[in-house]
């Protein structure tokens, strides 16, 4: 084995040796397309600044297009801009616009299509309707790319900002997508990261993912959606150290978990959305240290759910704490801070000494009566939860947290 990576390293050290650069600019005679016509692999495709229409650009060889400047690549609205359809390219310092808009075509600023080892890196991609497609690709770095679209578009005109289709190993890493349908897709991609994004402003979701498994997303923002992120029918995802903030509308949630099992939810911010989290058919879900501020509700938890076990959250300042659509729940409050509890601690251990049922009696008639919710604060309504608190008979007695927290376990 030893020997082999012996013979690979220095394979690739001869073909670096032989690597050439080639220039494009103003003042040369050659066009981004005549120059990739005369490269060879590991060759280098220097792109001074300037503004270029060729058209759909195609690279079918392992190369780095690299931009010094900004340079402009404009498809002129005629369809695709750039497609990569060789393995180990690099893209990167470009400022890349002007798909053609269709209901027929998937057209992109950057496509890549069936192939391995792709770097995009640095680049402005506007006024386009994807923005970086990856189709069948495997091992791709996306990042610190910029993905905006434009905000006065109809949701026809509009796709998704970063769409991988059938992909494994990605890593998508520190970009900003705005106005978008959905601001990152993910359909069929499996092993992948999605890490210290931010998606805003998208009319649909910040992040959408379906029947991807064994994925993560860590460290991200996703502010101002439509809908923050939505997880279905998907296994083995991990989703830590996020913040969704002000995802608000008749139909909006933070974070949408439906028909996925084995899931870990761990140290995310939600703050001021419709909905924190909704759960629906979800199994198996580790709900644990996360924070609720100012939702409307915290957790809609439906009954469809199994083993799902919310721990050490701490929620504060909300319409309601937690509701469900059935009598049986299946899951599991423990040791959670609720700011609405007003039990006691004799025993001074940090837990209180009566239960708390956060699902209140206001909550089961809006989970009925939509439309109810125009009484929230009425004094009618803190009437019925107090009196539903005191004398619990209509809200599901396995909805209730048997150790609530008397402080917040975070700062």
């Amino acid at each position: 084995m030893r020997t082999r990576a012996l013979i690979v390293i220095l394979l690739a050290t001869q073909i670096a040796a032989h690597a050439r650069k080639c220039i494009v600019g103003p003042q040369a005679t050659r066009t981004i397309k005549e120059a990739l016509a005369l490269t060879a692999d590991c060759d280098t495709v220097v792109v001074k600044s300037g503004h270029y229409r060729e058209g759909t650009i195609t690279l079918e060889r392992s190369v780095v297009l690299l931009g010094e400047g900004w340079p402009i690549i404009d498809g002129e609205g005629a369809g695709e801009v750039v497609v990569v359809k060789a393995p180990h390219v690099t893209i990167t310092g470009f400022v890349v616009r002007g798909t053609a808009i269709s209901n027929l075509n998937d057209n992109a600023a950057i496509k890549c299509i069936s192939v391995t080892d792709v770097t995009i890196r640095n680049n402005r991609v506007e006024d386009s309707f994807f923005g970086i497609y990856l189709s069948s690709v495997d091992r791709a770095r996306v990042e610190g790319n910029q993905v905006i679209g434009d905000p006065a578009t109809d949701e026809n005109s509009r796709a998704n900002g970063i769409h991988l289709w059938k992909c494994a190993n990605v890593t998508i890493t520190g970009n900003r997508v705005e106005h978008h349908r959905d601001g990152i897709y993910l359909e069929f991609v499996t092993d992948s990261h999605i890490t210290r994004d931010t998606t805003a402003f998208n009319m649909r979701y910040g992040l959408h993912f379906m029947f991807s498994h064994r994925d993560s997303y860590t460290h991200n923002l996703f502010h101002d959606n439509g809908a923050g992120v939505a997880v279905m029918f998907t296994h083995d995802v991990v989703m830590t150290d996020n913040r969704f903030l002000r995802n608000c509308g008749a139909s909006a949630y933070g974070l949408l978990l439906k028909e996925i099992n084995d899931s870990r939810i761990e140290r995310n911010i939600f703050a001021d959305n419709t909905v924190g989290i909704l759960m629906d058919g979800c199994n198996r879900a580790a709900v644990h240290a996360n924070r609720f501020s100012n939702n409307g509700w915290a957790v809609r938890l439906f009954a469809n759910s199994t083993d799902a076990v919310c721990e050490s959250d701490t929620v504060s300042g909300k319409t309601s704490d937690v509701t469900t659509n059935g009598d049986l729940v299946l899951s599991l409050l423990k040791r959670n801070y609720w700011d609405r509890y007003r039990g006691y601690d004799l025993d001074r251990d940090g837990h209180g000494d009566v239960p708390y049922r956060p699902f209140g009696l206001f909550a089961l008639v809006t989970e009925r009566m939509p439309y109810a919710m125009v009484l929230s604060r009425s004094l009618m309504v803190q009437l019925l939860d107090e009196s539903e608190r005191l004398l619990p008979s209509l809200t599901p007695k396995s909805l209730e947290d048997l150790s609530p927290l008397m402080r917040p376990p975070h700062g």
